[in-house]
C-alpha cells in the first residue's frame, strides 16, 4: 500500500495509444476494482466551466474554440501532437488538474483495489501513487489499425502514434505486462492470473455489492447477478430469445462486449427472465442494453435492475445515469421510469449541465427510435472550479 493511499491497493495502468488500456481496466472493474480514467479527466478538465477551460483558451488562443463555446479537442490535438512545446504548455495546465481530480476520486472509493487508466501515468506523478505499474502491449501494426477504425485517418494515426513515449521503456518499468494482441479470453486470462497475485486481493477479497431488492417483488422471487464472461452463452441465448430472433450474439459476440461494458442478470427462481448491459465512464452511468421477458416479469425486474444500478453508480461516484428506450417500450414502462426518478430528456439540453454528460448521451444515442431518460445521482462535479 502506498503512502498516500495507506488502506488502498492502487495499480497504474498504462501503455502507448490503442493498445487497449480502457479494454484491461474494465476487466479489473469486473474483478472488483475502482476504475479511473485519467485521460477522460483530461478531457473535463478542460471544458466549458472547468478550471482548465481559461486558462487553455489564454495559452492558446481563440481559434480552438467550437461554435458550441466548447474547446475543439480535436483542433487543439492537432496542434500538441505537432508541436512538443504546444505539449507541454497543454500538460503543464491539465495535469495539476487531473492529479486534484485522481486523489479525490480514489479517497472517496470504498474500494480496496483502485485502478488509474493513464496514457502518460510515468510521465507524471500518478506513478507515485501506485503500488504497481501494469503495462498493457499490442504490435505498432495493431495499434494503427486500431486508431483507423476509431476514425483518424492515416496522418493522424501516424502522428499520434510517433508523438508516443517509448512503449520498450515503459514494458522496462513494469510490474505486469499484459499482451492486448489477440482474443479478448487469450487477455482475460492474464488479468485474472495477475489480479490473483494482488496482495490486498489475497489477503481481503472484495466483497460483491449488495444487491438490491426487487421494489414490486420480494427479494425471494427476483434476484439479481453480475454476469461473468462465462455466463457469455446463457447471455447469447437470452437475447436470441427475447428479440425473437432479430439479434442473434455468438458467444464470442458477448464475451467481445464486456470489454466495455457490465452485465447484470435478472432471475425469478432458477429462470433469467432479465439483463441489463451497462457502464460506467467518465462518471456517468450509461445503460447500454435492456432485455427482459414480457409479461408479469417485466416490472419487477426492470425495478430490480435499475435499482442495483443506481446503487452501484453511486459507489462508482456516478454524477448521472442515462438510458435509451424504444417509445413502445417507454409507454409499458413509463410508471417504473418514473417511480425510479428518470425523467425523458432532450439530449441536447444536457449540454448546458455537463459536456461529459451531453457527450456520453451523443455516443449512446442509437439510430433507430427512441426516448432518453435521464437521472442526476449526485449534484457536485468533479473537475468545477474551485
Amino acid at each position: 500500500m502506498s503512502d498516500v493511499f495507506p488502506d488502498k491497493y492502487v495499480i497504474g495502468l498504462t501503455g502507448n495509444i490503442a493498445t487497449g488500456k480502457s479494454v484491461v481496466r474494465k476487466m479489473l472493474e469486473h474483478l472488483g476494482a475502482y476504475g479511473i480514467d485519467a485521460d477522460r479527466l483530461a478531457h473535463r478538465a478542460i471544458a466549458r466551466g472547468a478550471p482548465g477551460y481559461i486558462k487553455v483558451i489564454e495559452t492558446f488562443g481563440r481559434w480552438i474554440v467550437g461554435p458550441d463555446g466548447e474547446i475543439d479537442r480535436r483542433k487543439l490535438g492537432k496542434l500538441a501532437f505537432c508541436a512538443p512545446e504546444a505539449m507541454r504548455q497543454l500538460e503543464a495546465i491539465v495535469h495539476p488538474l487531473v492529479l486534484q481530480a485522481v486523489k479525490h476520486l480514489i479517497q472517496r472509493a470504498p474500494h480496496k483495489v483502485v485502478v488509474i487508466e493513464a496514457i502518460k501515468l510515468l510521465e507524471t506523478d500518478l506513478h507515485k501513487w501506485c503500488d504497481a505499474i501494469w503495462v498493457v502491449d499490442a504490435p505498432p501494426e495493431v495499434q494503427y489499425e486500431r486508431l483507423l477504425k476509431r476514425g483518424l485517418s492515416p496522418e493522424e494515426a501516424r502522428q499520434r502514434m510517433q508523438a508516443q513515449g517509448s512503449q520498450e521503456a515503459k514494458k522496462a518499468r513494469a510490474d505486469v505486462v499484459i499482451d492486448n494482441s489477440r482474443s479478448f479470453e487469450y487477455t482475460w486470462r492474464q488479468v485474472m492470473r495477475a489480479w490473483s497475485r494482488i496482495p490486498a486481493v489475497r489477503r481481503e477479497p472484495e466483497k460483491p455489492a449488495p444487491q438490491a431488492a426487487a421494489v414490486a417483488a420480494p427479494p425471494t422471487e427476483v434476484r439479481v447477478e453480475p454476469a461473468t464472461p462465462r455466463h457469455a452463452e446463457e447471455i447469447a441465448a437470452f437475447i436470441a430469445r427475447v428479440t425473437r430472433g432479430r439479434f442473434k450474439p455468438s458467444r464470442a459476440d458477448v464475451i467481445a462486449r464486456f470489454g466495455d461494458r457490465a452485465y447484470l442478470l435478472v432471475r425469478r427462481e432458477n429462470e433469467l427472465v432479465g439483463l441489463i448491459g451497462w457502464q460506467v465512464e467518465n462518471l456517468v452511468t450509461r445503460i447500454n442494453e435492456v432485455y427482459i421477458l414480457p409479461g408479469q416479469h417485466l416490472e419487477p425486474a426492470l425495478r430490480a435492475a435499475m435499482d442495483e444500478i443506481i446503487e452501484r453508480s453511486r459507489e462508482l461516484q456516478s454524477e448521472a445515469a442515462l438510458v435509451f428506450v424504444h417509445p413502445a417500450f417507454y409507454r409499458v414502462t413509463q410508471p417504473v421510469w418514473k417511480a425510479l426518478g428518470f425523467e425523458p430528456k432532450d439530449p441536447e439540453t444536457l449540454a448546458q449541465a455537463s459536456r461529459a454528460w451531453f457527450e456520453a448521451a451523443q455516443e449512446s444515442k442509437p439510430k433507430g427510435p427512441s426516448i432518453m431518460l435521464f437521472k442526476q445521482l449526485r449534484k457536485d462535479q468533479v473537475l468545477q472550479p474551485l
